[in-house]
């Protein structure tokens, strides 16, 4: 969900209206997170409770339902990065007792953020919605790296195709979305990203839950 004039880039975000924004918890979270991809959002939020910190990031922030959710520690620090101004809105306004400073940024780019830096980094479904294969998409890992603190964490889920267990629905609906330029997965597989994960990060795991790769990484020394 970033920025650019990448035509792609800009399709992978646009669909992200108010209005598709007030369907997105109950179409995107409790529908097809749990009966299409078959990966809970009670399963993500507890990625989010094990990995997210007191100084926070989180990019493709959707409606800010996680950070809503999560058991965030006290008094945070919490930047939302996106390209759609409409979920960094929805997100800001859902997380407002946190005071949330927005970025509308293109993770595929340098993200200049200042002196802001962070302790982990929250991408929960943004990597099949970035254009690419994970050579290209993968550089993401890179601009997050340049504002996390050294032991940070990179956390988040992706959907996912290659060996992954996928129903018809799953498959069918995967199919429309990348036609669409809503997803672009068409080549992500849980391989891929473990690879790109590797050449970054001297710790990492990737667990598969239906359909989606629940990932980390964990930077040291930068």
């Amino acid at each position: 969900m970033q920025a650019g004039s990448d035509q792609d880039v800009l399709a992978g975000q646009a669909v992200y209206s108010p209005t598709l924004l007030a369907l997105y918890d109950a179409y995107v979270l409790s529908f097809c997170s749990r009966w299409v991809w078959r990966c809970s959002k009670t399963r993500m939020l507890a990625h989010y409770n094990e990995h997210v910190s007191a100084r926070h990031m989180d990019v493709g922030v959707g409606t800010g339902f996680f950070l809503d959710r999560c058991r965030v520690p006290a008094a945070p620090s919490i930047a939302l990065v996106d390209l759609n101004e409409n979920s960094l809105r929805a997100a800001a306004s859902r997380i407002e007792r946190y005071r949330p400073r927005s970025y509308r940024r293109n993770v595929l780019e340098p993200l200049d953020l200042g002196e802001e830096r962070f302790d982990s980094v929250g991408a929960n479904f943004l990597f099949h919605c970035v254009p690419g294969d994970f050579e290209r998409k993968g550089a993401a890992f890179d601009h997050f790296l340049e504002y996390l603190n050294p032991g940070g964490v990179v956390f988040g889920a992706t959907v996912v195709q290659g060996e992954a267990p996928r129903s018809a629905a799953a498959r069918a609906l995967m199919s429309v979305y990348n036609r669409h330029g809503f997803f672009h997965n068409r080549e992500d597989t849980a391989p891929a990203l473990e690879a790109a994960l590797a050449r970054r990060f001297g710790t990492w795991g990737v667990e598969m839950v239906g359909c989606a790769a629940l990932f980390w990484a964990k930077s040291e020394g930068r």
